[in-house]
């Protein structure tokens, strides 16, 4: 099934967030993209993630939007090398031809109205591979290859193998070609990921020679990979034992082993995986494809091996190209390696069985790690969840499903959605509604923080409110709404950074996978059309009552999963392994256990001992002179209306308007910051005067394309005084450009900021919020922490989204009940504060003829302003501690950071520190802390405009070890040889993290975050100037920048409470620690 639901309304305090936002998978109207996937798991950690952390901070590198979903007909980059293909009827003839000579049999060929492309599907006649060759005018090109994999344990064959084979094979000989991709590519995308039956290799580049060098990369390392030979590479990434020393004791280390302890340290992926393993207990589901931490180490390299020679073979491989290269190159290319192979019985191997449905529904109860913090009786989870159907589901009924699950949950005015948090049985919302990545669909809903006593009441109240909704049906404006939500999201067609050509392939795999046909899901024109004249005909209750009735009120296969609070569970599991590795050195002789010493030592040698010169000139590489010598030029005007700025970007947008209203945040109070992420969610989901918040958000779903407000803070170089500001972002098509002014107007304007029960609900799910990003991203808690303790920025921005938010939330939800007229003064106050027209600057992104027609509503938008006179900025005090710091939680994983401000020692900011703090991250950090370390993920990032550097680490079994390495950066740089091939590849590598590829409002927004910062053309050209320039001697005088952070730094560590102890025992007082679960 392709048809999912859409992504939630929701308002977020995020800087790159939107309350409508459609992310791509291979759903039509899917809600889980590849960035949210809670069964996924990448060979790198959600760039995403990381990239919060300098999202903002380099001005010399565009900023992107979250992904929206759907690929748009065009696209504007100016770093296109490649022309559309001419299809004229020879030229067919000749693809045709070639494609015949070189082995393959053209199955199908279709014209994509929805992408505006060419799509043919051949079948390479020797192997049975499938290739699906998509040609238009994109230059964004996308490769990806993805073989089924279905796994028979919960060992993590296919998880693991994922990360193996790209650590180096037959044509390149090196420990990693992958991250010399990641050194020195232009890609737009590279990465991996494994799904509960499928693993996926997708690469992405606008620059053709560079594309086809990844994709040769690609296929060389599925095919031919060197972990099938060496073992080390298995241990390295999969699990081994470690032994330092024959007197120490033994442990566990591997990259996937450690990053899977993080996912399982986790309640809501511990509730995923328990709810998919219930509900497919009888196929391939019923496992975890990613790796139990506790089934990983029964791996063998035998399995290990066997698995790649069975389901790695191009009999069991879909192949997908996309975007305006020759498609006759991308035939060429394959045949090199497709020819090499017989055919193989791989496809029938590997089919995924369904699961057929229950005849009673099964109740499940598990327990997850808690802290001791709250009462553990209201810690509870609760979550329904159903297997929709056990046979293959027509497109529209598809299609039905998807519209439903956002008619239920998309909105926080959906009915479902709705009545669960207005009920108080719980905190937040879990499950995903439907689901539909896998084999077949599912639907999940409950709620987090629930009562023990107050289980049943939640089951019960599900139930009762589908039963509801299946009765009477659904509100004529909601359907409108959602209708047009959903066809606003599919002819925007906005997949923000993430390539459009690979959200085609994921949705067209969705089908494909199960040999079903990949072109159905790429065409939503006629199954919408169609839904939408049975909508008219029939009415809303008849479409959507008997999907309700048939697929979950009177559908059996329900597994209700119950998910309880164990204080002991994360110390039980740590001593459960303990006894474990206890009882395997206990099993071994002297000889044993020097043995294992010696491997331990062996393989870390393998692992920090550089490549040779010729291994690494096996991976192809750009040169300099492919790289552009200007940057990427976003067009911008600056006009003023009634003394206000307005930066107009003239893009091509397919119609859409987008733009941003700004507000400077300054003059608010220091004690009202973290009231504003509230005080924004308020904006959304209260009502006004005339409207309850459903039919105001109800109006904004039918007029627009969504609208969404949060805070945004950021340090402007050379300024002591952060930027800090209010952004209403929004978009609607063109003729909607009055409603959406409007709207943006009745929401800052009218809305009545006196609902105390809603209120309410907004602390317990932000609450709810920050604890789960605690436990899933401690990095960036880490990060946002160090940062509040190094400059004014930052301890603004911890304020509305840290530790301190969530001390501040705690203490808040007390306080509704005590003092809610003092709240409710203190919301219209920061209203007061913030929304004047002396303190607004509005972006807006559009064609010429859009611009202009817009400039009338803007002018109406800015006159029903209030025009309060401006008093002084507020001096915001600044006054975290210094100290280092332990912030523990129950994991079995950590988040180790430490920063400090390199501006302090004098350090003047040249380009070359894009290029060396990049490759700092890509070598050092990758070899010492996830190679050798065996960390999911070690990076640094340098904030340009405070002059912070951090180093942090991701899902890492060390603490005192990774800072170790942190401090020996500075003797890294220093004893660094370089030649200008790798001087050239980190060169180019940041090039193309500068010149990351962008959609036009992404651009639009990139320039007004340039504007508000002060960040200059001619300073971006310098910059680029100095980047291309970058000399080994930029390196090694960078070195004493890293001393500073050494010496100076500040580390703040989110970790296990054991881990910290231990620590402690090393390194006396070196923590304050602070218990946060």
């Amino acid at each position: 099934m392709e048809t999912a639901a859409m992504l939630r309304h929701i308002s977020s305090t995020s800087v790159v967030s939107s309350s409508i936002l459609f992310r791509s998978s291979q759903g039509l109207l899917s809600r889980s993209s590849i960035f949210t996937l809670p069964k996924l798991h990448r060979l790198i950690p959600n760039p995403s993630k990381q990239s919060q952390l300098s999202l903002l901070r380099r001005h010399l590198r565009p900023i992107s939007t979250l992904p929206h979903s759907f690929p748009i007909k065009r696209s504007l980059s100016p770093q296109a090398v490649a022309t559309q293909p001419s299809h004229t009827s020879s030229d067919v003839e000749t693809q045709d031809d070639v494609a015949e000579k070189l082995g393959f049999e053209k199955v199908s060929e279709q014209f994509i109205k929805e992408c505006m492309a060419s799509a043919v599907l051949y079948k390479h006649k020797k192997t049975g591979a499938q290739v699906m060759s998509v040609s238009n005018d994109d230059e964004n090109k996308v490769f990806g290859i993805v073989f089924r994999t279905p796994p028979k344990d919960s060992t993590g064959i296919p998880h693991i193998l994922e990360h193996s084979v790209l650590c180096g094979s037959r044509k390149y000989p090196l420990k990693e070609p992958f991250v010399e991709l990641l050194k020195g590519s232009l890609h737009t995308f590279l990465n991996a990921f494994t799904y509960p039956d499928r693993t996926c290799y997708p690469v992405a580049s606008t620059n053709t020679k560079d594309f086809y060098n990844l994709v040769d990369v690609y296929l060389d390392a599925v095919f031919f990979p060197k972990c099938v030979e060496d073992i080390q590479i298995f241990q390295q990434e999969g699990w081994h034992y470690e032994l330092n020393d024959p007197s120490e004791d033994i442990t566990y280390k591997g990259v996937v082993f450690n990053e899977m302890k993080g996912v399982y340290s986790q309640p809501d992926n511990l509730l995923g995986r328990t709810t998919q393993q219930a509900l497919f207990p009888d196929n391939t589901y019923g496992v975890d494809s990613g790796g139990d931490p506790k089934a990983i180490p029964k791996l063998t390299f035998e399995e290990f091996k066997d698995f790649h020679q069975m389901f790695y073979h191009p009999s069991n491989a879909r192949i997908w190209f996309y975007g305006d290269d020759d498609p006759k190159e991308r035939l060429r290319l394959l045949s090199e390696y497709l020819g090499m192979f017989e055919g193989s019985s791989a496809s029938n191997k590997s089919k995924v069985a369904p699961q057929k449905l229950f005849s009673v529904p099964v109740k499940i109860v598990e327990k997850y790690p808690a802290g001791d913090g709250g009462d553990l009786k209201k810690q509870h989870m609760v979550c329904l969840n159903w297997l929709l159907s056990d046979k293959t589901l027509d497109l529209e009924t598809e299609l039905s499903l998807g519209f439903l699950d956002h008619l239920l949950l998309g909105t926080p005015a959906s009915p479902l959605r709705k009545i669960l948090l207005e009920s108080g049985l719980g905190e937040a919302i879990v499950g995903g509604g439907v689901e539909d990545e896998l084999l077949q669909p599912q639907f999940s809903i409950g709620l987090k923080g629930v009562a023990e006593e107050d289980i049943q009441k939640v089951e019960e109240l599900v139930m009762s409110t589908l039963k509801k909704l299946a009765e009477e049906g659904f509100d004529s404006n909601a359907v409108e709404a959602s209708m047009n939500t959903i066809e606003f999201s599919l002819r925007e067609n906005n997949t923000g950074s993430f390539p459009r050509g690979l959200s085609f392939m994921l949705r067209s795999m969705g089908k494909w996978i199960y040999d079903m046909d990949p072109f159905e899901p790429l065409k939503y024109e006629t199954p919408l059309i169609k839904l939408k004249a049975r909508i008219a005909e029939e009415g809303p209750k008849a479409v959507f009552s008997p999907l309700i009735e048939q697929h979950i009120l009177n559908n059996p296969h329900r597994v209700t999963v119950e998910m309880q609070p164990d204080l002991q569970k994360a110390s039980y599991d740590e001593a459960t392994e303990k006894e474990i590795l206890a009882k395997v050195k206990s099993s071994m002789t002297e000889e044993d256990l020097t043995a294992l010493t010696n491997a331990t030592q062996e393989l870390r040698l393998k692992q920090e001992t550089p490549d040779p010169p010729e291994a690494l000139r096996s991976v192809p590489c750009l040169s300099l002179h492919d790289i552009p010598k200007k940057p990427i030029h976003v067009p911008t005007e600056i006009a003023n209306i009634d003394g206000v700025k307005i930066l107009q970007h003239d893009l091509f947008t397919n119609d859409i308007v987008y733009t941003e209203v700004v507000f400077d945040m300054s003059l608010l109070k220091q004690e009202l910051l973290p009231l504003v992420p509230l005080f924004c969610q308020s904006l959304l989901e209260m009502g006004t005067k005339d409207m309850d918040f459903v039919l105001l958000n109800q109006l904004i779903g039918r007029k627009t394309g969504g609208i969404s407000i949060y805070p945004f803070t950021s340090s402007v170089r050379g300024k002591k005084e952060p930027c800090s500001c209010i952004v209403v972002r929004g978009k609607a098509m063109g003729e909607r450009a009055g409603d959406l002014f409007n709207l943006i107007n009745c929401v800052l304007q009218e809305v009545q900021l006196t609902d105390q029960q809603r209120f309410k609900q907004f602390v317990s799910q932000s609450k709810a919020k920050m604890e789960n990003r605690l436990r899933g991203s401690g990095h960036g808690i880490a990060a946002a922490r160090m940062d509040a303790k190094l400059n004014i920025a930052g301890w603004t921005a911890e304020q509305m989204g840290g530790i301190s938010y969530l001390e501040f939330l705690r203490a808040l939800e007390e306080k509704v009940d005590q003092d809610w007229d003092g709240i409710a003064s203190s919301l219209e106050e920061i209203r007061k504060s913030l929304f004047s027209r002396k303190q607004c600057l509005i972006n807006v992104t559009s064609d010429g003829k859009h611009l202009t027609n817009s400039e009338k509503y803007v002018r109406t938008f800015l006159e029903l302003l209030p025009d309060l006179t401006c008093g002084e900025a507020n001096n915001w005090d600044f006054e975290l501690s210094t100290k280092n710091e332990a912030i523990t939680i129950p994991t079995q994983v950590n988040y180790v950071g430490k920063a400090a401000n390199i501006y302090e020692t004098g350090y003047q900011l040249k380009g070359s520190a894009y290029v060396i703090s990049r490759y700092i991250s890509n070598t050092w950090l990758w070899d010492r802390v996830r190679v050798s370390g065996g960390a999911y993920g070690g990076f640094c990032d340098f904030d340009t405009h405070s002059g912070v550097f951090s180093f942090l680490s991701y899902r890492d079994p060390n603490l005192l070890k990774t800072l170790d390495v942190y401090d020996g950066t500075g003797d890294f740089l220093r004893g660094l040889e370089m030649d200008n091939d790798t001087l050239t590849k980190a060169i180019i590598g940041t090039i193309g993290d500068v010149d990351a590829y962008q959609l036009p409002d992404a651009k639009g927004y990139s320039s007004l975050l340039r504007y508000l910062l002060g960040v200059t053309e001619e300073e971006r050209e310098r910059r680029r100037e100095e980047i291309l320039s970058t000399s080994v001697k930029d390196f090694k005088e960078f070195a004493d920048a890293m001393e500073h952070v050494k010496e100076k730094g500040v580390v703040v560590a989110v970790a296990s409470p054991e881990d910290v102890n231990s620590a402690g025992e090393d390194r006396r007082c070196y923590f304050q620690v602070k218990k946060a679960l």
